[in-house]
């Protein structure tokens, strides 16, 4: 048993964010070793979560990694840890299409772990009771544990909540008033990074502190699921090149512990600061090349990451370091093109709203040196940019495009390859 909730919404953006990053900043001030969690493919959250916890923070995806791969991930993130908090995603029970997967009611299920209902008050009274025996009420197999009322307006409001409340017998353990300056930078893709370093630990963990019962919430918890390790790679390791740093951010924990697991020595460098390491392999991930893309251009790397392709090293492209290997990246207003790697025919250019959001699931038609041909691979794409493929000669070049790669599944290693 380890002290354990998973703070989830009635829906997207009533604070669970907020609510998760003072929870975690009130847990570290006193003393305790926290490992955080998020549930569905995120990649911004965590990197708050880290920053505030010191530990790497675990995607948990029932869809991506299935329950069992949710149990071990959870397993492995909770080693050495006193407490855990996952955050949800979305409201609770929202998951694939109109199913529970992938939702955080899932990931609860799953784990045995209690609930922290999330209810944005502003503007309600009564009707928060309604919204809340509603979710209680849905699927007797989630607990709702207690209930966290955001942007209370006064102490009379609290009161009405209060009174309005006390029939369901879901005890009130946080009541957070409007704030403005507790909220969070974003852009687009979300929040900014986590390690961009604009958080005030203290002040976050005041909000938390002052407001909720800390003391009851660090009561609940769930049962740490026994998992059995996975085999370790015994042969010869491999050097994988990974892209690591403003541009190219955007990685689950899980993909590198798997890498490691299967024989891979990985090491970290940056596109825009470093030269191409002596690597048999390399790893571009997702990020923002779009906002470093004249130090991306001005850097000799990218010309030595298209020799390195030419002379036939493996390299596995994602989202933003798909957008990398093309031509040029085009701005969204298209007064501005900076040159890229080259090695795709290919260029991409920013727009200005969102051209795909969504779980995806796809057949590997062809031979390549990531996925053996024929299995089902899955993931999730989002991305505000557009690929012209006009240019598309029939060169083979030893590369996997991707928009995310998921973390390890428990029945096969699951990567999303999107085609070009």
């Amino acid at each position: 048993m380890i002290p354990c909730v998973l703070v989830a919404g009635t829906k997207s953006g009533v604070g669970k964010t907020t609510v998760v990053l003072g929870l975690l900043a009130a847990l570290r001030r006193r003393g305790f070793e926290v490992a955080p969690f998020k549930v569905g493919p995120d990649f911004i959250d965590p990197t708050h979560h880290t920053a505030i916890c010191e530990r790497a923070s675990r995607n948990l995806d029932t869809f991506m990694m299935g329950e069992e791969g949710v149990r071990r991930s959870f397993a492995k993130g909770v080693e050495g840890a006193d407490v855990a908090v996952i955050e949800g995603v979305m409201g609770l029970y929202d998951g694939l299409d109109a199913t529970e997967v992938a939702s955080s009611a899932a990931v609860a299920k799953a784990l045995g772990a209690p609930v922290l209902l999330v209810i944005n008050v502003h503007g309600t009274s009564r009707s928060a009771a309604a919204m809340a025996l509603g979710y209680a009420k849905f699927d007797p197999e989630v607990e709702i544990a207690g209930l966290i009322l955001n942007r209370v307006g006064s102490e009379r409001h609290l009161t009405l909540l209060q009174e309005a409340l006390k029939p369901l017998g879901i005890p009130i353990l946080a009541a957070l008033p409007r704030k403005s300056e507790i909220s969070l930078k974003s852009r687009h893709l979300g929040l900014t990074m986590g390690f961009e370093g604009h958080h005030d630990l203290d002040a976050l963990a005041d909000f938390v502190e002052e407001n909720a019962d800390l003391d009851w919430i660090l009561k609940l918890g769930c049962n740490v699921p026994p998992s059995e390790p996975l085999p370790e790679f015994g042969g010869d390791r491999i050097k994988i090149g990974v892209a690591y740093d403003e541009a190219f951010c955007f990685y689950y924990q899980e993909n590198f512990d798997e890498l490691r697991r299967l024989g891979a020595e990985i090491e970290f460098f940056s596109p825009m600061c470093d030269p191409l390491p002596d690597v048999q392999g390399l790893y571009l991930g997702g990020g923002y090349p779009e906002l470093y893309a004249e130090a991306l251009e001005r850097s000799q790397t990218r010309s030595e990451i298209k020799k390195a392709a030419e002379n036939g090293m493996p390299i596995y492209g994602e989202c933003g370091g798909l957008m990398y290997l093309c031509e040029s990246v085009v701005s969204k207003d298209g007064d501005s093109e900076n040159k890229m790697a080259g090695i795709l025919p290919a260029s991409t250019t920013m727009t200005g709203r969102l051209q795909a959001l969504g779980y995806v699931e796809g057949d590997v038609v062809g031979e390549n040196s990531v996925v053996e041909r024929g299995r089902v691979i899955r993931g999730h794409e989002f991305h505000y940019s557009k690929m012209d493929c006009e240019k598309w000669s029939s060169r083979r070049l030893q590369l996997i495009s991707a928009d995310h790669a998921s973390p390890q599944s428990d029945e096969r290693p699951l990567r999303y390859l999107g085609q070009i």
